[in-house]
């Protein structure tokens, strides 16, 4: 997805769309991260600003951490917004592809414009604009160069937001997301009034004590597999009912398996509440794709951080995984 000449062609036709709009519907992916909510509360300040109002749509409820984002309290989880025959553009931000953002179904009878803006290599380019940069660190990195590439000035507000994107998808600028042009951008975005203070309980000193026991838990799960290499454990329901917290608290431990060494493969399945079975690999291997792992169980992501849903049991789903390599 070439050129920098071609990007700002991209961005442009974007800009000048949206600003003709009235109402735009903005979209983030399932179980949204900060990546994805840093992404809608600086595109909203962007859209009022050029007096277009925001609604926001989200398939699934959103953690009450991130509503120190601008407008991320104004999300909805009604799709009957879809019906509103007085909006025909919608803006979904770090989804692959429709499912994932969980609004196909939603989409079917209405001829929308979408606009498409992801990082992820498995983006299926469903938009009838497609800003798609897989080199970038994170889906609020295309959009400080969609900003810069329209001249949208980049006020406090939208630099915390942006730097919020960067940080939780970098995992702290610890994993491979990290690049020269990232940290580069989140100098600026902290000149620019980020607030660092804000984010810091996202990504440290955030875990009570029923987390970290529920991480021991997990972790003294963990098995590899020496026909795949992979390394894997497990979360059930029952170890969250056991433990006295949310799905939540669980964040953190794929990223933290990737500490497991250079060549290493990990996965970690997790039971969620409609019966589903949610997996996420991690590697630092320069040798292995899991996206391509992940890909052929429905899912996708980058070369080094992918996940997927599939139905079945947890046992079900490893031995589907495990002797599908």
């Amino acid at each position: 997805m070439g050129s920098f000449d071609y990007m700002k062609s991209i961005a442009n036709q974007i800009h000048h769309h949206l600003q003709r709009a009235e109402r735009v519907i903005v979209i983030p992916h399932k179980n949204p991260d900060g990546d994805a909510l840093g992404s809608v509360s600086a595109i909203c300040d962007y859209l009022v600003e050029h007096n277009v109002i925001p609604e926001i749509f989200c398939a699934t409820p959103v953690e009450e951490k991130y509503t120190f984002l601008n407008y991320i309290l104004s999300v909805t989880n009604d799709p009957g917004i879809f019906s509103d025959e007085g909006i025909t553009t919608i803006v979904v931000v770090d989804s692959g592809d429709l499912g994932y953002a969980g609004v196909a179904q939603y989409l079917k009878n209405r001829p929308f414009r979408i606009v498409n803006i992801d990082h992820h290599p498995t983006n299926e380019q469903y938009g009838e604009w497609n800003l798609v940069i897989p080199t970038a660190s994170s889906t609020t990195e295309i959009i400080y160069h969609y900003f810069k590439m329209n001249s949208i000035a980049i006020t406090p507000n939208r630099a915390t937001a942006l730097l919020t994107g960067l940080i939780t998808d970098t995992d702290n600028f610890s994993n491979p997301a990290t690049t020269i042009h990232s940290l580069n951008i989140a100098s600026e975005l902290m000149l620019r009034g980020g607030s660092l203070k804000s984010i810091k309980p996202l990504t440290a000193q955030n875990k009570t004590l029923r987390s970290l026991k529920l991480w021991g838990v997990v972790l003294s799960r963990l098995t590899r597999d020496e026909n795949t290499g992979i390394t894997y454990t497990y979360l059930k329901l029952s170890d969250l009912e056991k433990a006295g917290v949310g799905e939540s608290e669980s964040e953190g431990i794929a990223n933290f398996l990737s500490n497991l060494g250079q060549d290493a493969v990990s996965l970690i399945l997790k039971e969620t509440e409609d019966g589903k079975i949610k997996g996420s690999f991690r590697t630092t291997s320069d040798a292995t794709d899991v996206s391509l792992l992940a890909k052929k169980l429905g899912g996708g992501g980058h070369k080094k951080a992918a996940g997927f849903t599939i139905n079945g049991t947890i046992e079900e789903a490893l031995k589907k995984i495990l002797t599908k390599e």
